[in-house]
């Protein structure tokens, strides 16, 4: 679709947004964003810039028609936050198919240019391209191609294949107008129970920061343009040292900690990040207990709320002046349905709304994510509270980004290019390549690997579908009618489901039930076992390991593409990007914020069994 144009005087063609007649200074494609954005913002009326400030999930409707009413996760209708609000960035959580998310975006920025000066929004993502299912983190792949976790990316150990996905990944967002993605997440999770490890690199700081480099070229170029998605880099500064591993999603898990005084070490993929021009920047939750920096203790505040984080270490100490936005939901509650999330407002709890915002913009941010409560910032400034310079300073930053991915100019999609373009074949056999590939052997005890040799191979398996199966042999009900048995189960967690969210997380222990032991051993018994492990964060393996012929894990993989990599058709090459602890002892033993902390771990980060159709090849040593 391509916008309306008109013709100036000087026969440039422009967008009238603010229906003028006249190509204002905002409006002229031929100046830089630098003066574009200084000539927006001149004009902005208070309620437009508040509305810049805030950046919320709203849903399709059906087929791509805007919702008009409450949604599921979104809290009022579209026409409500568009034009009475005067917001125009938003997240998007289901997308059912590329034509559905094309044509919303299109009906949004038509939406969009009813308002005074038609400032187009700006849709953003969480990860959709892999297997998590989960409201608060991500999304499965639905009709964009699937690839592994990012856990899997790194297992891969291969940084033009992380460029690679990022290109089609970009491709596909902007097929459909996505243009912000909210990633990567480029925390190091040292704490092994930490239940947001899939969508992490590991916890190689070197490693991480070259992926993320690589991460950010394919996603915003050597710099953002028209062709780009600006990349919100999280979570500053750093994430993965979550007291007991439990998440500050929750107020169990607001407390992180560096016993091992490794503070530093978990900033260095921020540094590059920066150095690589991140558009953004997210803080996570957590609030740091008991840390000095620099002979400096600390304040024990969530980090949104940290001025020291945010304006004395990101924007003066490291030099950043992208875009901070906040994690979701740090001034109000959230209510969905019966059940309720408290407003993360951790070491600040005892402030009421006005001041946590406050003390918000005091810390140096400049979007309230997940929150539309235009009013109440309305309210700060008008009672003099909040200087309207302090929000310049923040729409300059938002409305500068948006001019560099060009959407002043057109924010349009081809519903047709998008279907050809989303899930194409070509971009779903390399998504499936790569899931196969980075599958990790841990073991392959009897040599069992690569397996179905043999046409009418019988196999006994679980967790498998009979489709991908009969590629490889013919499914039998008992072990002991099968040439081998092949199970595939994910890693241990403890369900919880009292908060909103609750349930998707996995968290807690990581050993498996004791049962679970005892019953594959009887399976293998009467078959050769393989056993294919889900790792969406690291499991106390110890009980699998001498009752399995192969041992294997995987990041998020299709069932073709882990029978792919069994039988050598694709042939596995992942190497552990996190340390396997040989029990839950060595993980409550080991401090939090350091890297390959549990002792004597049953196979060390970089491990892998390198398969071939002949012999498989050690890379490492389990110790």
């Amino acid at each position: 679709m391509q916008p309306t144009l008109s013709t100036a005087p000087d026969g440039t063609r422009f967008r009238d947004l603010n229906g003028n007649g006249v190509m204002d200074p905002y409006e002229n494609p031929r100046l830089t964003p630098e003066q574009r954005t200084a000539d927006l913002l001149s004009r902005l009326s208070l309620e437009e810039k508040a509305g810049l400030m805030f950046q919320t999930v709203i849903e399709l409707g059906d087929d791509g028609a805007l919702l008009e009413t409450p949604g599921a996760i979104s809290k009022s209708p579209t026409s409500t936050v568009i034009r009475d609000k005067r917001m125009n960035h938003f997240n998007v959580h289901h997308i059912p198919t590329a034509r559905a998310g094309a044509r919303w975006n299109n009906n949004l920025q038509r939406l969009a240019e009813q308002t005074p000066h038609g400032i187009p929004v700006t849709i953003s993502t969480d990860p959709r391209h892999a297997f998590v299912e989960n409201t608060g983190v991500a999304f499965s792949a639905g009709p964009f191609s699937q690839w592994p976790e990012p856990l899997g990316l790194a297992a891969l150990d291969d940084l033009e294949a992380i460029r690679s996905f990022a290109d089609i990944a970009r491709q596909e967002y902007c097929a459909v107008g996505i243009r912000a993605a909210l990633h990567p997440q480029i925390d190091l999770p040292t704490e092994p129970r930490w239940a947001r490890q899939a969508q992490t690199f590991g916890y190689d700081a070197d490693r991480v920061s070259q992926i993320v480099a690589a991460y950010l070229d394919g996603f915003q170029g050597s710099s953002l343009g028209p062709h780009s998605v600006a990349c919100t880099t999280k979570h500053f500064p750093g994430a993965g040292p979550q007291r007991d591993g439990e998440d500050s999603h929750f107020p169990y898990g607001r407390e992180q900690d560096y016993p091992g005084g490794m503070f530093d070490y978990h900033l260095a993929p921020f540094r590059e990040a920066i150095r690589r021009g991140t558009a953004g920047m997210m803080p996570y939750y957590g609030m740091p207990v008991g840390v000095e920096r620099n002979g400096r203790p600390l304040d024990e505040v969530g980090f949104a709320y940290n001025r020291q984080i945010v304006t004395d270490m990101l924007r003066e100490e490291l030099g950043y002046d992208g875009v901070v936005v906040t994690d979701w939901e740090l001034v109000n509650d959230n209510h969905v349905g019966d059940q309720v999330l408290p407003a993360r407002a951790w070491g600040v709890e005892h402030l009421d709304a006005p001041g946590r915002m406050r003390m918000l913009l005091d810390a140096g941010i400049d979007q309230f994510g997940g929150e539309e409560c235009v009013d109440l910032l309305l309210d700060l400034v008008r009672s003099g509270a909040v200087r309207e310079e302090r929000l310049d300073s923040s729409v300059r930053r938002l409305l500068l980004v948006k001019f560099r991915l060009g959407l002043f100019d057109d924010p349009y999609v081809d519903e047709d290019l998008a279907e050809q373009i989303v899930g194409n074949a070509e971009f779903r056999a390399a998504g499936t390549r790569a899931q196969a590939e980075s599958v990790t052997v841990l073991s392959d005890r009897d040599r069992r690997l690569p397996l179905f040799a043999e046409t009418d191979t019988r196999i006994y398996a679980e967790g498998i579908g009979d489709t991908a199966l009969a590629a490889y042999g013919r499914r039998v009900e008992h072990p002991e009618e099968a040439d081998v048995a092949v199970v595939r189960i994910g890693a241990p967690f403890e369900p919880r489901d009292d908060l909103f969210l609750e349930k998707w997380f996995h968290q807690g222990s990581l050993e498996f039930p004791p049962g679970l032991a005892v019953r594959l051993g009887r399976i293998a018994e009467h078959a050769p076992l393989v056993i294919v492990v889900n790792l969406d964060r690291p499991a106390v393996l110890t009980p699998l390991l001498p009752i399995a012929s192969a041992l294997v894990a995987e990041y998020g993989s299709s069932d073709d593409a882990v029978l792919a990599a069994l039988a050598g058709r694709i042939p596995p090459r992942g190497l552990l990007p996190v340390q396997i602890p040989r029990s839950m002892e060595a993980v409550r033993a080991s401090a939090t914020d350091v890297p390959d902390g549990t002792a004597d771990p049953l196979f060390p980060r970089g491990f892998g069994l390198r398969s071939s159709p002949v012999a498989s090849e050690p890379v490492g040593t389990p110790q």
